[in-house]
Formats: C-alpha cells, structure tokens, sequence
C-alpha cells in the first residue's frame, strides 16, 4: 500500500495505493468538511485546483444529513461526485471542540449535537460504523483529542482508553469491511497517535498502536495551543517509533512553513482548514508571503494575486477585481480566494515532491520555510 520511493535526511518521498487511486506524497488534503470545500468550490474545482485526496468530517455527515443517506445514495464518493480518494475523520476531535454537555466513559461519548440539541452516543464502534456507510478509502480511530495543557496523570489515562478504544474501532473496522452491502470493501482504518506535549506518554502510546499492525498512523492532538516548537519537538520525538513503511499523517496541520517543517521531519500528509478559512476573509498566499488583498494599496493593481502562480484566477483576474469583489460582498470573492489558497497549497506539496525527487530539498527549505508565513 505505502511505496517509499526515497529518502533525503528524514523527509519521505512516497506513493499510497487505495481504492480510490493512487496518491503521491508527501500530500496536503483538502478539508470538505460537509463534502463541499467553504467558499463554493464543487468536487469538479478540486481536480482544477489539483487536489489528490478530499477530507470529509465522520461528526457532521452524521449530524446533517445523515450518513445511513448517505449510504443508500451510493456512498460518499457517489454522494459528493468525487472519484478520487476521501479522508474521513473520526468525530473526535469536532466532539470534544464543539458538542455541549459531553459525558465520556469506557464505552465511548455522549453529547449533545451543535446543530439541533439532539442527544447523540458515539464510540468506537458507532464512528466505524458511520465511516463504513460513508465508505471512505481512510477512516480514522476514534479518540479523544486532549486539550492542551492537561495534567499528565488525565493524559495517561486518556491515552490508556484511546488504545482500547482503537482496538475496538479494529475489529469494527474489518467486520464492516466484510458485509456484503459495504459501500467501500477496501476502507482503512488508520491509528492515532495522541499524549499532548509529554514525549514519554507519546512515545508509550506510539509502541502500543504501532503493533496492531495498521495500515496507516496519524499524530493527533497538536496544533491546538502548544508552541511550533513545541510541535516539531514531539515529532521528532516519535520519528524512531513509528512504522517506516506506513504513512504518517500530522492532523491538522497547518501553515506553509509547518508542512515544510513536518516533511523535513518525516510527515506525509497534512490537512488544515487554513487555507480556504484565511481565503474567505481575504487572506492569500503567495510564493512572497500572506497578503491582505482587502487593503487599499491593491485598488488598482492589475497584477495577478500572484505572478507565479498558474492557478485559474491568477491566469484572468487582478488583485483590483478580487479586492472589489469583497469589499461588494460578492460570493465570488470566495470562491476565487479559497480556489487561489488551495491551488496554492497544492502547488507548495508538488514543489516539495519535485525536490524530494531531484534531492533539492533541503535547500528548498532553507529558501521558503521562513518566507511563505510572513505577512506582506
């Protein structure tokens, strides 16, 4: 399944079979959380924007509209028109961020739903379950995100419960695989990785994971209030104890810079909301830095958001038309900033395959880490 094609220091260059294509990596995925990217872009604009693996969220499919729906109409692929592979996450994390009134105990979470108040139970099982009728080619264990900071004797404990639950999300994940009414036979369940900013508790709880022998393992529970140091730290950390031939995924991650540091660290896939949430308040990236295309100084420049990119509205719009379009309170100006954000994010992830393949990387990265985060 996980090809590593090389290696230059502990950055991977690699490719993932699934049942749904073939993905190269290191790959950044584009978070559909409702399966629909934010700001009005349709499974269509992923392929333009070069999307290679779309993220679907387990807790609101479930919610809204429902994911026994979305079964009987085919699955989410079918669903959402999307031929390529699809990402789905446990719920967890949007659980313990978003539900009020969360009970937690052995069996799994009760909650009530963000959306209309409604009284919802899930644990391993049930988010397995909700995957398979999603019939994602990667479903996630459902664990507990630990906010940071927590006391290390809760993080021990939590971390003791998600192995058990992940254990259990196993045995669902292979008896759901082999109903005859499975809507994707092939779906793979991937482990994660949680222990907050303790390395010793991460290190315990990546030996134990890594031998059930998962197809794939994520690091969970960062990006969420600890520094960047902090977040390089624990990877590197984990590194000698995670599976060399699987994939590793840094949930949640993050910006430009991060995901150049997360390859030079071994990480092989990324997601983040950043892009299309900072596109749709008018926050662009560039090869140069972070612009604010609602400032005044771009009211009549003709240039393109940016001169290298080859994205559909860097080819035919300026920053003046995007500019207007927001400050008119146009839908477009979404739509064509979240385009801009995700094609460019894309782009970043080919740039750092092409330099992974001609062992350019690490000065690709002592070029660009420090610069694509800075604010123009």
């Amino acid at each position: 399944m996980y090809k590593l094609i090389k290696t230059e220091g502990h950055a991977r260059r690699a490719e993932f079979e699934t049942a749904h294509g073939t993905v190269q990596t290191p790959v950044f995925m584009n978070v559909g959380t409702q399966a629909a990217i934010k700001g009005g872009l349709s499974a269509e604009d992923l392929k333009t924007v070069k999307c290679q693996v779309e993220l679907s969220n387990t807790y609101h499919l479930h919610v809204r509209p429902g994911d026994e729906l979305i079964k009987e109409l085919g699955g989410l692929h079918k669903f959402m028109v999307w031929d390529r592979p699809i990402l789905t996450d446990s719920g967890g994390f949007q659980i313990f961020s978003l539900a009020s009134l969360r009970k937690i105990s052995e069996e799994g979470v009760h909650f009530n739903s963000h959306v209309d108040g409604r009284k919802i139970f899930m644990g391993p099982e049930e988010s397995m379950r909700i995957q398979s009728n999603l019939g994602s080619d990667i479903a996630m264990a459902f664990d507990e995100c630990i906010k940071i900071p927590s006391p290390k004797d809760y993080v021990i404990k939590s971390c003791d419960r998600t192995y058990r639950w992940l254990k259990r999300c196993k045995e669902a994940n292979a008896d759901y695989n082999s109903r005859d009414e499975a809507v994707n036979p092939g779906q793979m369940l991937w482990g994660i990785n949680q222990g907050a900013v303790f390395h010793d508790v991460r290190i315990e709880h990546m030996k134990k994971i890594a031998d059930l022998d998962l197809p794939g393992y994520a690091i969970g529970g960062l990006a969420v209030g600890e520094t960047h140091q902090e977040m390089y730290d624990t990877i590197e950390a984990l590194d000698e104890h995670m599976p060399k031939e699987k994939p590793r995924y840094l949930m949640g991650v993050g910006t430009p810079s991060n995901i150049i540091e997360g390859v030079a660290r071994g990480v092989d896939f990324f997601d983040c909301v950043m892009p299309a949430r900072n596109g749709r308040h008018g926050h662009l990236y560039t090869w140069n830095g972070v612009i604010n295309i609602k400032n005044e100084k771009y009211m009549h420049d003709e240039d393109p958001i940016d001169v290298r990119c080859n994205c559909p509205v860097c080819q035919k719009y300026s920053k003046a038309y995007i500019r207007h379009l927001f400050k008119a309170e146009e839908a477009l100006a979404l739509r064509f900033s979240v385009a801009h954000n995700l094609y460019f994010y894309n782009s970043l992830m080919q740039n750092i395959r092409d330099n992974l393949d001609s062992g350019t990387f690490g000065q690709f990265k002592k070029e660009y880490s420090g610069i694509l985060d800075r604010r123009i």
